[in-house]
């Protein structure tokens, strides 16, 4: 659950070429109690503030001189991994809504500002960019603690197992060192090749040596007593 201290403290970025929009807001969001609130007029700006700042909001202008805000979304794209753009457009024009929520913003406000509305829509999009952040940091630590000892800090066995599944097996590691070579049935193959003449030779002695030994069980069986 986000706090409401945890929304009113986030870093808010305020983007407008227009002086008085950008005051206007600064005070509407002063006045709501954020307090840490930043603004800049020129587009070009954007992108190297949210790299140093990471901005939890911002709030951008869609028609700029020079750099649109689409333009500066894609700049944005470019800086978050995850492709999560925490984006608020401004836009006086209904027909661009679509098109700037297509390119990754997650919502906008019409101008001219309505005091309810903005308020109510920037802490909407601050506590989802939060629960998104704090989803996120949950997730790393739950690896974390899933593949090390949380009190030595050290590999567990789930992490050990992993690291073993993924190395090359002793064969695979003795095939390749005899470049290949003949597989495991085909060794066998070529041993009963070779081994094959021996056994017939024995067959063809034991059946030389055969009519002597019947022979003699047959006079030792015996022909019929007188």
């Amino acid at each position: 659950m986000v706090k409401s201290s945890d929304i009113l403290n986030a870093n808010v970025l305020i983007v407008d070429d227009q002086k008085s929009n950008v005051s206007l807001l600064v005070r509407m969001l002063d006045g709501a109690g954020y307090t840490s609130i930043a603004s800049t007029m020129n587009p070009h700006e954007v992108c190297e503030l949210h790299r140093k700042h990471r901005y939890d909001l911002i709030l951008l202008d869609l028609k700029m001189p020079g750099m649109d805000g689409f333009e500066v979304m894609e700049g944005l794209k470019a800086i978050e991994p995850e492709g999560y753009l925490p984006v608020l457009v401004i836009t006086a024009l209904p027909a661009l809504n679509l098109r700037a929520l297509q390119a990754g913003a997650k919502d906008f406000i019409s101008k001219p500002f309505d005091l309810a509305e903005v308020l109510l829509r920037v802490h909407n999009m601050l506590e989802v960019r939060l629960l998104h952040e704090a989803a996120r940091n949950n997730g790393k630590v739950l690896e974390s603690l899933a593949l090390h000892d949380p009190l030595t800090g050290l590999a567990n066995r789930r992490l050990l197992t992993d690291r073993m599944s993924m190395a090359p097996s002793p064969c695979a590691k003795e095939q390749r060192r005899h470049g290949g070579g003949v597989s495991g049935s085909g060794r066998i193959q070529a041993d009963q090749r070779h081994v094959g003449p021996r056994r017939r030779g024995r067959s063809a002695e034991n059946g030389r040596k055969a009519p002597g030994g019947s022979g003699a069980r047959r006079g030792y069986g015996g022909a019929p007593g007188r």
